[in-house]
């Protein structure tokens, strides 16, 4: 009995050299469009801002910040916590895909590595922020020295120290890895003589032998099994930040698995929105398809499932425990002063989510476009919600208060949504926004099952 046809997810009339031209031609032929240079003037503009933000913020302190007590923690925390779900998703996105040999991972694994490369560093910039003294970091360090003077482990600064600096020495290789058949080919292809030499050295001598390609594999491989246990435990630190206290909001043992599962749902969600604009933005609908767009939605949907339902698991804890404080807790996240931020929540990841049962919607770019920023708008109303709720009102109302953030904690937000965006504006113009040598081998499985 002759065997079901795959049905390709890239047009059959692709052939590798069509795929290889395209990519590279990006890189080292095609002009930047005008809504890339403008979009670059825009995060340039924003990263000057951060810039000077920071600069005041280091010269005066972080009493700038909207943090006193109670909400002692604040922004830093809300956006630390934001961007590393990002970061981490778009890591686990990738190795997932690779080690269940998904076929369309293909034309969205760089955009995911990319992303966690970036979203990393931003990440990075708030804990070394709410030290106060940014100067003293080394403190972070188990260093040795004369006076005994070690790190107090029991900080969850320490722990968020550790956890950014190992993901981002983790994303760094898996990426670069990843981008060495790339800058190969694109060495091969540059006409000029200084995007050789810049290119050969990047490719750090790969010649397309067997050799090579087996070592790459296998490394690749590697990386990829890595990559689980480390997203998650490093997720998994983040998470016991709140975690190990004893204020209601944040006691919750369902919060590692919770913060996982919102960080991949929020990483779906940039990936198809990255996966949207490039694909606009460089004529790119051949290799980035509505299918592809389709999957991302599929997936996008089940683990904004998996967040609503550790919304009902931590209403229920509330409810079940007989507890009045966390009872208290979620009375004044539906009628206290934050309710608003509260139902924005519930509108972006449990109604409007909603819309992507349905495949029109999933195979739409503008559709996909917006359902994607609304996701991260409420994954970040998320963490705020925690965060600020489960802190303005503990267990001394006379220390009750309503803390909102300042123009500089918006300011610096703001500085590192345009380094974000100006980091992936250059990644594009500099590397292949698609692998291309995955991009062949999925041109070569679906010749072999013609």
């Amino acid at each position: 009995m002759a065997s079901k046809k795959r049905q390709p997810i890239i047009p059959e009339t692709l052939t590798h050299a069509a795929v290889s031209d395209r990519i590279s031609g990006i890189v080292l032929e095609q002009p930047s469009p005008v809504a890339w240079k403008l979009a670059f003037f825009v995060s340039a503009v924003l990263v000057f801002m951060l810039l000077a933000a920071l600069t005041v913020v280091f010269t005066t302190g972080v009493g700038l910040f909207g943090v006193n007590i109670p909400v002692a923690w604040g922004f830093p925390i809300v956006n630390t916590v934001w961007w590393i779900g990002i970061a981490h998703a778009g890591t686990l996105i990738s190795a997932v895909l690779l080690l269940t040999r998904q076929h369309w991972r293909a034309s969205i694994n760089r955009l995911a590595e990319a992303m966690a490369m970036f979203a990393i560093v931003c990440a990075g910039i708030y804990p070394l922020l709410h030290l106060g003294r940014p100067w003293l970091a080394y403190y972070l360090l188990p260093y040795p020295d004369t006076m005994d003077l070690w790190p107090q482990w029991r900080s969850p600064l320490v722990w968020d120290f550790f956890a950014i600096s190992t993901y981002l020495i983790y994303t760094m290789s898996f990426l670069y890895l990843s981008l060495l058949p790339d800058f190969a080919t694109i060495r091969d292809h540059a006409k000029t003589r200084f995007s050789q030499l810049f290119y050969g050295v990047l490719a750090l001598g790969w010649r397309n032998s067997a050799i090579h390609w087996a070592r790459y594999e296998k490394a690749n491989l590697v990386m990829a099994a890595v990559a689980a246990p480390i997203v998650v435990s490093v997720t998994g630190i983040i998470s016991l930040d709140l975690a190990v206290s004893i204020v209601p909001g944040f006691h919750f043992t369902i919060f590692p698995p919770y913060f996982v599962a919102g960080a991949l749902f929020s990483g779906f969600s940039t990936v198809a929105l990255l996966a949207v604009i490039m694909r606009s933005l460089f004529g790119l609908k051949a290799l980035i398809t509505r299918q592809h767009l389709d999957y991302l939605g599929r997936m996008m949907l089940v683990f904004a499932l998996v967040v609503d339902y550790a919304y009902t698991q931590e209403m229920f804890t509330a409810w079940y425990s007989g507890d009045t404080f966390y009872r208290t807790v979620y009375l004044d996240r539906w009628t206290g002063p934050y309710a608003p931020v509260w139902w924005s929540m519930i509108l972006c990841n449990v109604v409007l989510v909603q819309l992507l049962w349905f495949k029109r919607i999933r195979r739409e770019p503008l559709a996909i476009f917006g359902l994607a920023i609304t996701s991260n708008i409420g994954m970040w109303l998320e963490r705020f919600q925690i965060v600020f709720t489960s802190t303005h009102a503990d267990f001394m109302p006379s220390a009750w208060d309503t803390v909102w953030p300042t123009t500089w904690d918006w300011l610096v937000y703001a500085g590192t949504l345009g380094l974000f965006t100006l980091l992936i504006l250059l990644f594009v113009r500099v590397a292949p926004l698609v692998s291309m040598h995955d991009m062949r081998a999925e041109i070569h499985r679906g010749e072999k099952h013609d």
